[in-house]
């Protein structure tokens, strides 16, 4: 499997205990098999690594948009991680996966109206490589330096999903009145 990684240098022998434990597969080395996504939300001067991840022999589960995929990102969200897997394959949280947990934990938004949020906009694939073993299936390939950045592109996607955000947070809102008689 080829997989990108955009960070600030070359990355030749990745690390998976260098990320955050609170990330959305818990802690690991994070990469994509997205080219386009890579690509499309690196900054200027980042460098983009390339991988081949042989899988043979390895322990992985792979998740869809789904109860399951929300359970397991909200638990890992609080450090929680409850899969012992090589490496973790599923879509990416969209960027409101912090307020959406907070809202979750606050009693002010229901799992099944978070659900609703987290399905809006592009769906890109993260693989989260957990294990020793796994990183060593990891052989770098190359890597690229990103010379611009392509804003207006990213702009637009971003505006895109706040507008499907909008209109999504608009009907729960309008279900919560509903159920609650306002």
């Amino acid at each position: 499997m080829i997989l990108y990684h955009t960070s600030d240098r070359e990355i030749r022998n990745p690390d998976i205990r260098y990320g955050r434990k609170n990330a959305d597969f818990g802690q690991g080395f994070y990469l994509t098999p997205d080219r386009d996504f890579t690509y499309h939300w690196a900054g200027k001067d980042d460098v983009v690594n390339v991988y081949d991840l042989d899988e043979t022999g390895l322990d992985l589960h792979t998740f869809s948009r789904s109860a399951e995929w929300f359970q397991y990102i909200f638990d890992n969200r609080r450090m929680k991680d409850s899969l012992t897997k090589d490496a973790v394959i599923g879509p990416i949280a969209n960027d409101t996966i912090f307020d959406t947990f907070g809202i979750i934990s606050s009693g002010f938004l229901k799992p099944a109206d978070a659900m609703k949020l987290l399905m809006i906009g592009p769906e890109y694939t993260q693989v989260a490589v957990k294990t020793e073993k796994a990183a060593k299936r990891l052989r770098w390939l190359g890597a690229e330096r990103i010379d611009k950045q392509d804003a207006a592109m990213r702009r637009a996607e971003q505006e895109a999903y706040g507008a499907q955000a909008a209109r999504a947070i608009r009907e729960i809102i309008a279900e919560m009145e509903a159920r609650e008689g306002f």
